[in-house]
């Protein structure tokens, strides 16, 4: 099966399809009927595709003189792969041109197309780069979400936009030790403890992997469970808690947790995280909107949301959202946030996070749980050594991938921190 034809209907799948990346990649027949280096190459250069979809689109749109038909899937996201190809992975023209159209005449769905894309292709490979670097910051992001960033963060958008056009390193979470795990797996301590490693090999061929010393984590996604402070022998609710990097962290640091969340497939791989790390949690499959037991010390909710600060990892998520989202996700994790009341004991904390960029979903949430008998304990500014920077002058926690610019960047979280009365 041919590599570039099953990068093309990922693509297909996504833009098309309304699927998300990881699902098709699991749905896929092309793609699980590659193995080896071949289905790295796919991935990759769907990814890629995805990753500068718009910068892409616009250097073809510049060598077309109509678009291809909305009939011509396969043609269009071919087309669409020969070009990132050429721009984006920097393959040498005559593979990228050669094997594109080759891919082209392999299915009766593009065949039609082939020698178009010969052409095309030669065009892009001589002009394509020099149109690629005129174009604007946020190119590669939708409009509508591109124009929300610069209202809310003004001068840090473009710095953002920019973050988004290179793949994220892979950041982990240890148990203990992170010099002595950064030492052993040739990756760095990043300012607020995370170890991340820029290249590796297989994840689960890692030293430590296996014996469940550590687990994949965003370094900005292992912030909100430490916002809790010590939580050793508390009773910890994890509310939307799959795939459960943060119920490992609360579990490690001596916290008694239960973890909820509705979709048992995704508490499936929590379990697996918990048996290879040897960490003990309460799992339950339950919606967090009606779950109820006896009230806990704290609450980590990490809810529900448009994801846009992921962006990094999950270049997809930007072409799936839209600005609709914003306000009905900013509804339900109000909804959340209220179930948490008779969740707690008097006095506990709530913490309240998100992984979206989007201020309604962040400091628009908590304004209204303000109006509704929560009150912000703010964060003091040393609350996690090397987070500083990113306390805001509420007091909340704001990190966005325009941060740490010299190491890679992180993922967009908003966390606060709400008490009842």
């Amino acid at each position: 099966m041919n590599a570039r034809i099953a990068a093309a209907e990922l693509l297909i799948a996504v833009m098309d399809h309304g699927r998300a990346l990881e699902d098709a990649l699991e749905q896929t027949p092309s793609y699980s009927a590659l193995a080896g280096r071949d289905r790295a190459f796919a991935r990759a250069l769907a990814t890629a595709g995805l990753r500068r979809l718009g910068s892409v689109n616009a250097v073809l749109s510049q060598m077309l003189e109509r678009p291809l038909p909305d009939t011509a899937l396969h043609g269009r996201a071919l087309l669409h792969i020969g070009a990132t190809q050429l721009l984006v992975l920097g393959t040498a023209a005559h593979a990228a041109v050669g094997e594109t159209v080759e891919a082209a005449n392999q299915l009766p769905q593009a065949r039609g197309f082939a020698k178009l894309m010969n052409a095309v292709l030669r065009r892009v490979s001589r002009e394509g780069a020099e149109i690629m670097a005129t174009l604007p910051p946020g190119a590669d992001l939708p409009p509508w979400l591109y124009t929300r960033w610069r209202a809310t963060y003004g001068d840090a958008a473009p710095r953002i936009a920019e973050a988004l056009l290179n793949e994220a390193p892979l950041d982990i979470s240890v148990k203990s030790d992170a010099d002595d795990w950064a030492h052993r797996l040739f990756g760095v301590v990043t300012p607020t403890g995370s170890i991340r490693l820029t290249d590796h090999a297989p994840i689960d061929s890692l030293a430590g992997f296996n014996d469940g010393a550590w687990w994949v984590q965003d370094a900005a996604a292992a912030l909100p469970a430490r916002l809790l402070g010590d939580v050793r022998g508390l009773r910890v609710l994890d509310l939307c808690a799959a795939p459960g990097g943060k119920t490992l962290q609360l579990a490690a640091a001596g916290a008694h947790v239960t973890a909820v969340d509705k979709s048992d497939v995704r508490l499936k791989r929590l379990r697996e995280n918990l048996a290879r790390t040897k960490l003990k949690a309460e799992v339950i499959c339950a919606d967090a909107l009606t779950f109820s037991a006896e009230p806990f010390d704290a609450i980590l909710l990490d809810a529900p949301c448009t994801s846009t600060g992921t962006l990094r990892r999950h270049p997809d998520v930007a072409w799936l959202r839209r600005p609709t989202d914003v306000r009905q996700l900013a509804e339900l994790q109000s909804a959340l946030v209220a179930a948490c009341a008779k969740l707690l004991k008097p006095g506990a904390p709530l913490i309240y996070a998100v992984c979206s960029l989007e201020p309604e979903e962040g400091q628009g949430v908590v304004a209204e749980a303000l109006k509704n008998g929560w009150r912000r304990e703010p964060f003091s500014a040393d609350i996690i050594p090397g987070a500083e920077p990113f306390i805001t002058k509420e007091g909340d926690l704001r990190t966005h991938p325009g941060h740490w610019p010299e190491i890679g960047g992180l993922d967009g979280f908003y966390a606060a921190r709400l008490v009842l009365g």
